[in-house]
């Protein structure tokens, strides 16, 4: 065999020719396949493999959004202060896991390149500079949170009253977010060898001690204190503990995916490189989110408040019914990635195809979901006419164009994971910023509150189209 290709020996023992990338070489120049990943993101039919994978992620994100429904499910019964000081506390919370996610998307996609061309060696050193960039991290976020905090919630709008409550959850919030981004980010790299269940275990059983823990050390049950918001805060760090824990077990026993090597600068720098390439603009275009949702509330806002809780109640029913196409695209990271590794590229094209049909096939789904029984749906939460209505119109227009997202989070994943960040980023962008608000403010002041929902799904399809004519056109060239 040439010098431009090597024979690696997969986790089920099968032998595979795969080019040499130049992203896999370590430092002594030779190639190490020992790491255990899936032969199958290589091997087997595309759509049943995708479908592995999705699955376990859709219950790791439905166990991430446990988490806050059952904090503040327990905080809510300690009155309205607490539940306030609470909602103050998430715009903080979500953007730090944001910029986690973000890293996570950068370690998934370098990673799983990696493994895709055979290099178990570069393997541990990514991981394990990985996790000491997340420490990094935690240790700047936690140091600048713990001493600034008041002025951090005073510049939210929190006033006086309310910021000891904040204080109360924030201090072990901020001294423990460690033992959430490191296994955040170990799990990421978990995900590179194509196994997604471990990952979505770990979320499910620190999301199930959150929720056993809560109540006694909230209110004080048995022999536990009653520690009001604190006890939330504690009950969460504890679960954190646990997935740290996990994490670590798994990527040092079971994936020897830590590396002994001793750390140097320059091996830190060439590693992080990539994963800041990718997972800076994935976290920042994370953030794109909240702050279009952000403007679209303030133009539901002029036809009232009960028309903003009609809005509140619809969208939160539409993450739901979203979590199929969120999972579906976190599955193409690793997926692309190790064959964008091994050079098999008709498998990304059939991966992107077998992904636009799922996206159909799930758009088509959550539509008769919710758009069918919409105003009963709503009605679950709150009977007010207004409500119901506003909700209701909602659910009938914007689903219309579920099949977009999740085209438009396939080809951000796979442009990722080809090492194209910007591009993903791009993307994102143009469908919110560019798309969605203008679209939305254009609406309202031609149809009022139809048009604002009917300007948020003509910006997904047409977001939709723009990325499947480029992501189409870079994979007809590769």
């Amino acid at each position: 065999m040439g010098t431009d290709a090597i024979t690696v020996t997969l986790s089920n023992g099968v032998l595979r020719s795969v080019p040499r990338h130049p992203d896999c070489m370590s430092g002594n120049g030779r190639y190490n396949p020992a790491v255990p990943h899936d032969a199958r993101l290589l091997d087997a039919p595309v759509m049943p493999t995708l479908l592995r994978l999705a699955a376990p992620m859709a219950a790791g994100i439905v166990a991430i959004m446990f988490f806050n429904v059952v904090d503040t499910f327990w905080v809510g019964r300690l009155g309205p202060e607490a539940l306030a000081a609470m909602g103050f506390t998430f715009p903080v919370t979500f953007i730090l896991k944001s910029i986690t996610i973000g890293l996570g998307v950068g370690i998934t996609a370098t990673i799983s390149r990696v493994l895709g061309a055979g290099d178990g060696g570069r393997v541990r050193v990514l991981t394990t500079d990985s996790l000491l960039l997340g420490l990094l991290v935690v240790g700047v976020v936690s140091a600048g949170g713990l001493l600034g905090m008041d002025r951090l919630f005073g510049a939210l709008g929190a006033g006086p009253a309310l910021l000891p409550a904040i204080r109360s959850y924030m201090v072990p919030w901020f001294a423990g977010i460690g033992l959430l981004v490191v296994p955040m980010m170990g799990n990421a790299a978990i995900r590179a060898t194509g196994d997604t269940r471990t990952p979505a275990v770990i979320m499910i059983l620190a999301g199930g001690i959150n929720a056993i823990l809560d109540p006694f050390l909230i209110f004080g049950l048995g022999p536990f204190p009653a520690l009001g918001l604190r006890g939330a805060a504690l009950a969460s760090v504890a679960s954190w503990a646990v997935a740290l824990t996990a994490s670590t077990h798994v990527l040092g026993w079971r994936l020897r995916m830590l590396s002994p090597e001793p750390p140097r600068l320059g091996r830190f720098l060439a590693s992080w490189r990539p994963v800041l390439g990718i997972g800076v603009p994935a976290a920042a275009t994370n953030l794109l989110g909240p702050l279009t949702v952000g403007v679209v509330t303030r133009l539901v806002a002029e036809h009232g408040p009960r028309a903003v809780a009609g809005f509140g109640v619809a969208t939160r029913l539409q993450s739901m019914a979203l979590i199929g196409l969120m999972a579906m695209g976190a599955a193409m990271t690793p997926f692309v990635g190790q064959n964008f590794g091994a050079r098999s590229w008709d498998r990304i094209r059939a991966a992107f195809r077998a992904g636009a049909l799922f996206s159909l096939a799930w758009g088509a789904g959550s539509l008769l979901v919710l758009a069918l029984p919409a105003p009963a749906l709503i009605r679950l939460f709150n009977a007010d006419p207004v409500v119901v209505s506003s909700g209701s119109l909602f659910l009938r227009i914007v689903p219309f164009s579920h099949w977009a997202v999740g085209i438009g989070l396939l080809a951000g994943s796979i442009f990722n994971a080809l090492g194209r960040p910007l591009a993903a980023a791009t993307l994102m962008v143009f469908r919110l910023l560019l798309l969605a608000v203008p679209l939305a403010v254009f609406g309202s002041r031609l149809l009022g509150l139809p048009g604002i929902f009917a300007g948020l799904a003509a910006a997904n399809v047409l977001g939709a189209a723009v990325a499947w004519t480029w992501l189409r056109h870079t994979l007809r060239h590769a």
